[in-house]
């Protein structure tokens, strides 16, 4: 069962494909007070490293440059050293010097991966929290990008918030479309247009569901979801595990769900408290039948006979240990689940469902 929350520290995934304007971005952002105390991790490809020389560091922003390889592939175990060492390695006097992590991942990199360190390590799970994933859409060549690069429209598929670069450089109609197609790959993720790296730090912290202290006032937005009317509703037996059906009623409810490029959102509202042994071996045998396939998830989750909310995120066949917060955001009971699935229609979630149940 899920443990109480502590103290940890929020990190943020900057990505985007090559040349989308990175570390133009991130020079802007580390210069502002919400950005102060923040331990930049840069991600370089190639022998000769170039990004950490355009980035400059401010008095109260610490650079480690790790330009061995990609964080998601050759440099990993670097990246997961760096996070374990990080809170005793810059510290002084016993006390860390910095209260926020930002990873600079390479424009080739698959998110996922990096998300895994993140979630499996059991160190860095005891000491980080996943705020956000922002990433960065070029307006001039983003379309081009998404038509030839899967590793770009997943960097989409999964972000908290999108931001747009370069629009001064694309025509409208090009900026609308590039937006328009966003919105179908990630429905859920707010974007943002940004001209020469000017965006506002407090709109890049926050993305995450839970704070230092367990509570997130901001549920709707966490979950990305569309309206509750038009979300399907499913219910949950909450009797024993062993007795009663995972799926007990699926009332039909439209499909508001825009697609591109292979990707989906899918929502779904749990009527009725759940029962955990019985939901676990729902996501076991989802998993294991889909895969990479399995974007993204994140849920909050009312179990069978416990007073407090609990809150489940995956990356594929991978989840971060279920958080338990201190309270429910609000008078809203129902679970909810958001998927970001590739190749995965709902009527295979659905069909799975029923699968556990038996």
């Amino acid at each position: 069962m899920p443990a109480t929350p502590r103290s940890l520290i929020p990190v943020t995934l900057l990505t985007g494909f090559l040349g989308s304007g990175k570390t133009t971005l991130l020079n802007r952002l580390v210069r502002q007070p919400a950005m102060d105390r923040t331990l930049v991790i840069i991600n370089e490809f190639g022998e000769i490293g170039l990004d950490h020389q355009l980035f400059s560091a401010t008095d109260e922003t610490e650079v480690v440059a790790l330009d061995s390889g990609c964080l998601c592939c050759t440099i990993r175990g670097d990246l997961a050293r760096t996070l374990r060492d990080a809170p005793w390695r810059y510290a002084r006097e016993g006390k860390r010097q910095f209260d926020r992590l930002v990873i600079e991942t390479t424009g080739l990199a698959d998110p996922a991966p990096i998300l895994h360190t993140l979630m499996t390590d059991p160190k860095i799970a005891r000491q980080y929290r996943l705020d956000g994933i922002v990433t960065i859409v070029d307006a001039t060549h983003g379309a081009a990008t998404l038509d030839h690069h899967p590793e770009a429209v997943k960097q989409a598929a999964v972000a908290d918030r999108l931001l747009i670069t370069k629009p001064d450089l694309a025509a409208k109609i090009a900026l609308d479309s590039l937006q328009s197609r966003l919105a179908e790959i990630n429905p859920g993720a707010r974007q943002q247009v940004v001209t020469h790296g000017e965006v506002d730090a407090e709109s890049m912290i926050g993305l995450g569901l839970t704070t230092a202290d367990g509570n997130r006032p901001d549920l709707e937005r966490w979950l990305a979801s569309s309206s509750p009317p038009a979300m399907a509703r499913l219910s949950f037996t909450a009797g024993s595990a062993d007795g009663g059906s995972l799926l007990a009623k699926h009332a039909d409810v439209a499909d508001p769900n825009r697609h591109d490029d292979r990707i989906r959102a899918h929502c779904f509202i749990l009527e009725t408290p759940i029962v955990f042994a019985r939901f676990e071996a729902w996501l076991d045998l989802m998993l294991s039948l889909m895969g990479e396939n399995m974007l993204r998830i994140k849920g909050i989750l009312n179990i069978a006979g416990r007073d407090r909310p609990t809150v489940i995120h995956g990356v594929q066949h991978i989840f971060h240990p279920p958080v338990e917060l201190e309270a429910w955001p609000d008078e809203d009971r129902r679970s909810r689940l958001v998927f970001i699935t590739r190749d995965i229609p709902r009527e295979s979630l659905e069909s799975v469902m029923v699968a556990a149940s038996r």
